[in-house]
């Protein structure tokens, strides 16, 4: 599937766009993983959860869970959100 990269993790990837495939959102993140290391634990905790900067939208939808079945999904979109003063 078609994942777009936010601009924060582009140093991993040097494009907007990557292409993974997985039967669920741990397992598209852990392809990534393997592709461009390190990128997951930008996006996931050492708890194996979801940072809380982070939001994964899947074909528009947005998702919390890791388990999530991504059976026909197109696109993942992952916002990261950025903070500062």
């Amino acid at each position: 599937m078609k994942v777009l990269i936010p601009s924060a993790l582009r140093s991993y990837t040097e494009q907007a766009y990557a292409e993974a495939g997985g039967d669920t959102l741990a397992a598209v993140l852990a392809a990534l993983d393997r592709s461009y290391p390190g990128i997951r634990f930008r996006m996931i905790d050492e708890q194996n959860r979801i940072r809380p900067h982070i939001r994964f939208f899947v074909d528009g939808e947005q998702v919390f869970d890791l388990a999530r079945r991504l059976d026909g999904v197109q696109e993942l979109v992952i916002v990261q959100a950025l903070s500062g003063g």
